[in-house]
C-alpha cells in the first residue's frame, strides 16, 4: 500500500501531479475519488494540486470523521464513498458533515462492469435521508452508468453521475453525443 514517505504519484492512476497539470486547463470541478488506504497522508497533496472535492471510503482509515475534517481544513469539499457491500450505517453519523455521498453501483476495480440493481434502493434510501434532514449533500452514483441506468439512477435520487465506458464508446467523435444522451438530450 502507498503511505507516507513514498512517492505520492507512484502507484496511483491519477496522482496529484496529474491533477496539478490539468487544473490550469479546466474550470470544471475536480472530484478526486481516492480508493487508497490510508487516505489522510494524500489529502494535502491533492488539495494543493487543485482538487475541489476529495472523496474516500470509510474503510480506508480508522477515523472517517477526522478524515472529513482534514479534507475541509485543506479547503476542499468532502465526499464519502460506499461500496455495494458497505453498510449504510457507516454513512448516517457522517451525513451532516459531508458534501457528497457516493454510491458505487459496481465493485470498484475496473471499467465496463454491469450496474448492480440493488444499489437503486440504496440511492432511494440515502436520498430520503438527505431530504428528511434538509442537507445540502450531492448524491453521486458511479459504476455501470449508461443510457439505460442513468435515468433510473436519477429517478432514484442521484444528482451526479459518473460515466466512463458509456462516455467514451465510439471514440472522440462520439463523446459529445454520448454525454448528451446520458443527460437525456439525445
Amino acid at each position: 500500500m502507498y503511505g507516507p514517505g513514498r512517492d505520492l504519484q507512484q502507484g496511483l492512476t491519477i496522482g496529484p501531479d496529474v491533477v496539478k497539470a490539468l487544473r490550469p486547463h479546466s474550470g470544471n470541478v475536480f472530484d478526486v475519488h481516492l480508493m487508497i488506504s490510508p487516505v489522510d497522508p494524500y489529502i494535502e497533496a491533492f488539495a494543493s494540486a487543485g482538487a475541489d472535492i476529495i472523496t474516500f471510503h470509510p474503510e480506508a482509515g480508522p477515523h472517517p470523521h477526522r478524515t472529513i475534517q482534514a479534507i475541509k481544513a485543506a479547503g476542499c469539499k468532502a465526499g464519502l464513498s460506499l461500496n455495494p457491500g458497505t453498510p449504510l450505517e457507516l454513512l448516517w453519523p457522517l451525513l451532516g458533515d459531508i458534501d457528497l455521498a457516493l454510491v458505487m453501483s459496481v465493485n470498484p476495480g475496473f471499467g465496463g462492469q454491469s450496474f448492480i440493481e440493488s444499489q437503486l434502493k440504496r440511492i432511494e434510501i440515502i436520498r430520503k435521508r438527505i431530504d428528511a434532514e434538509g442537507l445540502d449533500v450531492e448524491l453521486e452514483v458511479d459504476g455501470g452508468i449508461n443510457f439505460d441506468t442513468a435515468p433510473r439512477a436519477i429517478a432514484a435520487g442521484a444528482t451526479v453521475l459518473v460515466a466512463g465506458t458509456a462516455t467514451f464508446k465510439g471514440g472522440p467523435s462520439a463523446y459529445a453525443k454520448n454525454i448528451a444522451a446520458l443527460r437525456g438530450g439525445a
